[in-house]
């Protein structure tokens, strides 16, 4: 018996998943089908891949070699598939992106119907996460591409810059507090500081630019997202850091005024991020061109 493309997919996605449940929702099979899978590819080898357990599965040793000999095949194939794909367009069929939350609500109403048009063939997948979530996804294979900001610290990726979005301070428009305009580091109350939850890349953002709320224990309200910080913000509970592109949406649906900093005013750069080896480089350029176009305020 010879091993399968279909074997391989569903043993990749149960090492990523480390259970036979969540691996076959995956890869869109039933439980029992993706075991039979995984018990065929282990007959076939001769050896066993997985140690089995009620709490999941682990790779056994020689399950990790054979899984890093399976990607490269996977990937192979990615790239054939890649290079023989038919149309006018280098981006015909799926392609699967993921974005950053701080850019998913802003990016993707434009995004959409911007691609749709300049590549009808795409058959466009989007998912919204934390950059650590999506550079993982990206890495085994699950994303073709992720929106985030730069720098990503990760080996076997490239990039390419899309733009750069401005800083500004969001404060209430009832807010009483004295803030000169454009404002300094020196000006933001850190206590009234309002940031994202953890693994947020922008709350890494805000505490780089206003240094002095590292010096404090900050006050973890949980938000997930801009929306929440900014009813926050509204009701006049603190301050927040809102990039541009957020903007036009945020003071649309929020009693906010915006402030702007100083020149040289602060700004994160968002760039494409693709795995190296997916040989897909003149794709992603083409990608990336589209992407930038689309975005708000570029357009």
């Amino acid at each position: 018996m010879s091993l399968t493309l279909r074997q391989m997919r569903y043993f990749s996605a149960l090492a990523t998943e480390k259970h036979f449940g969540r691996a076959a929702e995956a890869v869109h099979v039933s439980q029992p089908a993706l075991s039979a899978q995984i018990a065929d590819m282990e007959h076939s080898l001769g050896v066993r891949l997985v140690e089995r357990s009620r709490s999941g599965a682990l790779l056994t040793r020689k399950g990790e070699e054979v899984l890093e000999r399976v990607r490269a095949i996977l990937e192979q194939v990615e790239q054939l598939a890649a290079s023989t794909r038919g149309g006018a367009s280098m981006l015909d069929g799926p392609v699967r992106i993921g974005i950053i939350p701080t850019v998913a609500p802003y990016l993707v109403p434009k995004l959409v119907p911007c691609l749709r048009e300049r590549h009808p063939g795409m058959e466009l997948e989007l998912r919204e996460a934390v950059t650590d979530r999506l550079i993982l996804d990206l890495q085994e294979g699950k994303l073709d591409a992720v929106v985030a900001a730069l720098p990503i610290q990760a080996e076997g990726l490239e990039n390419v810059s899309l733009f750069f979005d401005r800083f500004y301070m969001a404060v209430a428009n009832n807010d009483d507090t004295v803030l000169m305009s454009p404002m300094t580091e020196t000006q933001v109350d850190a206590d009234r500081l309002l940031l994202l939850e953890e693994g947020h890349c922008l709350r890494d953002q805000a505490l780089s630019v206003c240094g002095t709320a590292r010096k404090r224990s900050l006050v973890n309200f949980g938000a997930t997202s801009m929306a929440t910080l900014l009813q926050m913000v509204s009701h006049d509970m603190g301050m927040t850091l809102i990039p541009e592109m957020a903007i036009p949406t945020e003071t649309a649906r929020n009693d906010i005024r915006i402030l702007p900093f100083a020149d040289p005013a602060p700004s994160r750069e968002i760039g494409l991020i693709w795995r190296r080896s997916s040989g897909r480089r003149n794709e992603m350029k083409l990608l990336a061109e589209a992407v930038a176009g689309c975005a708000p305020g570029r357009t």
